[in-house]
């Protein structure tokens, strides 16, 4: 059986403490052993689930990985509210500096993109939580064409790409330090490319 798809409703009763378990297991196993360490075996192993039904259900480390981004993707986000695109953005970015630097959150989100790295299957996984991130944030390019900030054909998802690119870029290729700073400036540059009109949506002419 594969892995359920991103925003399935998550089932009550026993199959949800299963499910929990291994999804926690999962995390556990990924963040401290890495995707080449990561095994059905072990995930069952530390969830107390047994092997047998880990297979059935998920198959495999991917299956795995993609049951826990896709319950990850379906949790609300706590989207910024600031009053405007630079405060919502600036917000942003510092939350994503806040998840890396986190002790506990911070090994994991780093074992999902390294796993990307190594597995097509993690990548469409990774893709696909990314893609509804950008759906949830979007909102905060909407709020900023209400109040005319920028223009009304912006691509919502390619500002907020804008704004926490760099500091993956800093993480996972440069290895230079990621701050606060670091956020700030990736967010104003994201916001002043909005502003300028060059993140259109609308197709090249």
């Amino acid at each position: 059986m594969t892995a359920s798809e991103p925003g399935t409703v998550r089932p009550g009763g026993r199959t949800a403490r299963v499910r929990d378990a291994v999804r926690e297991a999962t995390l556990a196993e990924l963040s401290g052993r890495g995707y080449q360490g990561l095994t059905v075996e072990g995930v069952a192993a530390r969830s107390g689930v047994h092997k047998t039904t880990v297979y059935r259900r998920w198959g495999s480390a991917d299956g795995l990985i993609a049951d826990a981004l896709g319950i990850a993707a379906a949790e609300p986000w706590p989207i910024p509210d600031t009053g405007t695109l630079a405060g919502d953005l600036r917000a942003l970015a510092r939350l994503v500096v806040a998840g890396f630097a986190d002790p506990v959150e911070g090994p994991i989100a780093r074992a999902f993109v390294l796993a990307a790295a190594q597995s097509g299957d993690a990548a469409r996984s990774l893709h696909a939580f990314f893609a509804r991130r950008h759906e949830q944030s979007a909102v905060i390019v909407g709020r900023a064409v209400e109040r005319g900030e920028v223009p009304a054909d912006t691509d919502a998802a390619e500002v907020v790409r804008l704004a926490v690119a760099p500091l993956y870029y800093r993480l996972f290729i440069t290895g230079e330090p990621v701050d606060e700073k670091a956020a700030d400036r990736a967010a104003a540059s994201a916001e002043a490319a909005a502003r300028a009109g060059v993140l259109s949506a609308a197709p090249d002419s």
